[in-house]
């Protein structure tokens, strides 16, 4: 688990581990976690290869052959380019069948992938995209939620495929899954630091994402109703102190919260 210091993957328990692709950024963080997930026959479940990188792609690749492992599986959180964007390339290198991101069969609420003895629990966690998917590793008491609960800060609704309404949903649903778990279960998110305490990370987000719910009614009542971009006159008041590079994705989830808020 991180510790504070710069975020660099590695290991997170004695069967998974985080290779770290080098594609920092505004939006990525320190860059995408490409997770290998050791099952018991020397064959790894890989969660999101990661961007068309072919170093990456290598390293990932490297990394699973170093334990004397072929790749089973391949399972994508959501479809964004920083998650599956290198999917086809890796299948080229893997031979690997994938599932998620409209690939393989569709998933299904609570099904159980037990490859390799791993038991990953499937929870469709939509909201961050239509798409987006989290799973539960029981058995590691790790649960990977992709880019619907980051290692820091906090993530986007990429409206219009994004949905407030179920991303509000889909946080209930993850604190539903840890309770029924029983027990801690650590955070591992698809970018940023893990953390011990996926429960208190989520928590975290439905507070803030009250907050600002109540922070965009109260920039309703302030800006000009002959505004012709009512989300732009909203995230000058409410996002007015963000960086210039993630007001895109600020204009986005204002977007997704003004549709959530004229239901």
């Amino acid at each position: 688990m991180s510790d504070g210091s710069a975020w660099q993957g590695g290991p997170v328990t004695d069967t998974v581990e985080i290779v770290l692709c080098n594609n920092p950024g505004p939006m990525s963080l320190d860059g995408t976690n490409t997770y290998l997930l050791f099952g018991s026959q020397d064959r790894a479940v890989v969660v999101d290869p990661g961007p068309y990188d072919e170093e990456h792609l290598a390293a990932v690749h490297d990394a699973v052959t170093a334990r004397g492992a072929s790749v089973a599986l391949t399972l994508l959180t959501h479809h964004h380019d920083d998650h599956a964007g290198g999917v086809d390339r890796w299948v080229e290198v893997t031979g690997s069948p994938v599932r998620g991101a409209g690939r393989g069969a569709a998933f299904a609420h609570g099904e159980v992938l037990d490859e390799q003895g791993l038991g990953i629990v499937v929870l469709l966690t939509p909201g961050h995209t239509a798409d987006s998917v989290s799973f539960l590793l029981p058995q590691q008491n790790l649960l990977l939620t992709g880019d619907t609960v980051l290692g820091r800060g906090t993530t986007v609704v990429a409206f219009p495929d994004g949905d407030l309404g179920d991303y509000l949903d889909s946080l209930d649903r993850l604190r539903t899954a840890i309770a029924g778990h029983g027990g801690t279960v650590a955070l591992a998110p698809a970018h940023g630091p893990t953390h011990p305490d996926a429960d208190a990370v989520i928590a975290y987000y439905q507070r803030h994402r009250g907050e600002r719910l109540d922070q965009v009614r109260a920039a309703l009542g302030q800006i000009d109703p002959r505004h012709a971009d009512a989300a732009d006159a909203v995230v000058n008041v409410v996002y007015a102190d963000v960086p210039e590079q993630v007001r895109p994705a600020a204009y986005a989830t204002v977007r997704a919260t003004l549709d959530y808020l004229s239901r």
